[in-house]
Formats: structure tokens, C-alpha cells, sequence
């Protein structure tokens, strides 16, 4: 049953690969700026800073991401209106309007699903996806920094 299990995790990962490349080919944007757009829709305004952090990347990066999320109408720097020093990243009214477009029948599907399990089954899914998170997020870490050399 661990190998079922474990299959299955592969094959959602390998689905959500696909889903995403789609959903970024359809906002005419790169995986990484639909990672940031990702990270904006589930955090809401984020500083250049928070939202690099978010993503995983450093602040020269992020600079350009956000150029090009603004270029392409999907995000825009704006000043916190609680501290003028500060600049927040927005999703513009287009990308909300993208993201519910593409990702609303997902998460609408997902939770009629989601709804044909007891409380106690839910309850063992979200513990099972807490350490999936944690193990995915412990990884990544492990494999970050400098690239060795092939030799």
C-alpha cells in the first residue's frame, strides 16, 4: 500500500507539473513568474523582499520577475497605505481574473471531492500533507546552493 500511495503522490506531482506549465502558457508568462503570481494570490501584496523570500529567490531576480509580471498586466507596485515607505507587489483586477478562471474549477472540483470523505478521513489527509509539505520543503532545502561541478 506504501508504493500505491507513494505512485500516486508521483502521479499528482506529475499532474500538477502539467497543470502549471498550461496555466503559465496560458497567462503568456515563465513558470517562475507563476510561482510569484501563486504566492501573491495565496499571501495577498507582498514587499519585493517578502515575496523573493516567498518564492525562493534572491532580490536582483525578483526585480526582474516583477518587471515582467507588470509588463505583462498582472501585478503592480503600489505604496502600503499604512507606511508610504513601503512598496507592496498587487495582483492587478486582470491576473484575479485569470487566476479564478484558471484555478477556480480546480479548487471548485477539488473540494466537491474533498467533500465525499468523513471528518476523521480528512483529518488523516491533511496530517498526510503536512509531512508531504515538510518533507518537499526539507528537500529543497537540502538540494539549494551552488550546483557541483559534473566530474
Amino acid at each position: 500500500m506504501i508504493d500505491s500511495v507513494t505512485k500516486a503522490v508521483q502521479d499528482l506531482q506529475d499532474a500538477t507539473d502539467v497543470l502549471d506549465e498550461r496555466a503559465a502558457r496560458r497567462l503568456a508568462i515563465n513558470r517562475t513568474d507563476l510561482r510569484c503570481l501563486s504566492r501573491l494570490s495565496t499571501r495577498g501584496p507582498l514587499t519585493a523582499s517578502e515575496l523573493a523570500t516567498a518564492a525562493g529567490l534572491t532580490g536582483g531576480a525578483m526585480t526582474t520577475v516583477i518587471d515582467r509580471l507588470e509588463r505583462a498586466g498582472l501585478a503592480e507596485r503600489r505604496r502600503d497605505t499604512a507606511d508610504r515607505r513601503r512598496v507592496l507587489v498587487h495582483l492587478t483586477e486582470h491576473a484575479e481574473r485569470m487566476s479564478a478562471e484558471i484555478w477556480g474549477p480546480v479548487l471548485t472540483d477539488a473540494q466537491v471531492e474533498l467533500g465525499k470523505f468523513s471528518l476523521a478521513e480528512l483529518s488523516v489527509i491533511e496530517r498526510f500533507l503536512s509531512l508531504a509539505l515538510k518533507n518537499q520543503q526539507d528537500h529543497a532545502e537540502r538540494l539549494r546552493g551552488p550546483v557541483p561541478e559534473a566530474g
